[in-house]
């Protein structure tokens, strides 16, 4: 029955990428009889119409669909697992499938991407730019990036922490001119904050940490609230109002004076940010090639000491 699964999902995979049952049988130099038979014991075996057969090209089903995309999936490990095992594939190759969040992916993970694909000619990459939960597995995910505490893993997936944000809040010079640097925490408090907003329309508390070193999370009275983190930058640098965010993100706003810190002292840590891989994927050259990259991955760059001044 093993053997059998394997034969039957080429035939299938080659009859959807040529369209009909007479190309595919060329492709494989089989009878068109032989796919015909073949399409229709995996079918059966299925208890799913796969493909609607049409006078002029076949047609994918909606569970014809969804078996489509695990055969392919199914077929490029093979391949992949080939490559691991074959000892001239040493060279990382092939395509790389990462996933990374939107403005960190492009702000924090692009500038270690370029120098890596140049180093890397033969890999091929495919870039995933979301702040959704991304599902390696479902969606052929070889490495994601994430912000944020990882839950229970499965011991399906392996992680590694790189590190954590670094919280500051901050304004522009001309907002604090006109309003006042504020000097402790309850002062804060009294200003006009710009928070982020979740999808779910809910806004993003301010993190502090306590005394005794435990983070604490604030609700803020706010004056605006954001759905998009350069939007927020865009707002602070405008003289709306303070909002606390990771120095990833306004690095080069405080270097340029742009932005100030606002009571440095208050600099809590933030989110985790992680990578996280499929297990069985981590010998694969191109994988453990890009794991290494990121080591370079700087989470908190050093703060502008121009920037502390108050």
């Amino acid at each position: 029955m093993r053997d059998q699964r394997l034969k039957d999902i080429v035939p299938f995979v080659t009859c959807v990428e040529e369209g009909s049952f007479t190309a595919a049988a060329e492709r494989l130099h089989l009878t068109g009889s032989a796919i015909s038979k073949s399409v229709a014991r995996l079918e059966a075996r299925l208890g799913s119409r796969l493909l609607e057969r049409t006078t002029r090209r076949l047609e994918l089903t909606d569970a014809g669909h969804a078996w489509y995309q695990t055969c392919v999936r199914i077929l490029e490990e093979l391949a992949e697992a080939e490559s691991v095992l074959a000892a001239h594939r040493t060279i990382p190759s092939g395509r790389l499938r990462l996933a990374v969040p939107n403005t960190y992916g492009r702000l924090g993970v692009m500038p270690v991407l370029m120098p890596f694909c140049q180093l890397h000619p033969e890999i091929e990459l495919s870039l995933t730019f979301s702040d959704r939960f991304v599902d390696l597995f479902e969606e052929g995910i070889d490495v994601a990036v994430r912000i944020g505490q990882p839950e229970a893993l499965p011991a399906s997936l392996g992680c590694r922490r790189l590190g954590r944000e670094k919280m500051v809040f901050c304004a522009s010079p001309d907002y604090l001119q006109r309003e006042g640097t504020p000097q402790n925490e309850a002062a804060l408090m009294e200003h006009q904050a710009i928070l982020y907003e979740r999808v779910d329309g809910t806004t993003k508390p301010w993190l502090f940490t306590t005394e005794d070193g435990h983070p604490q999370w604030r609700t803020v009275a706010h004056r605006m609230a954001l759905g998009d983190v350069d939007a927020q930058v865009l707002a602070i640098c405008a003289g709306l109002g303070v909002a606390q965010m990771p120095t990833w993100l306004v690095h080069r706003q405080l270097e340029s004076g742009a932005l100030r810190i606002v009571l440095p002292h208050l600099q809590p840590d933030g989110l985790a940010l992680t990578l996280v891989w499929p297990r069985r994927k981590q010998l694969l050259p191109k994988v453990d090639a890009l794991l290494a990259a990121f080591s370079q991955l700087v989470i908190a760059p050093p703060l502008p000491v121009q920037a502390l001044d108050q």
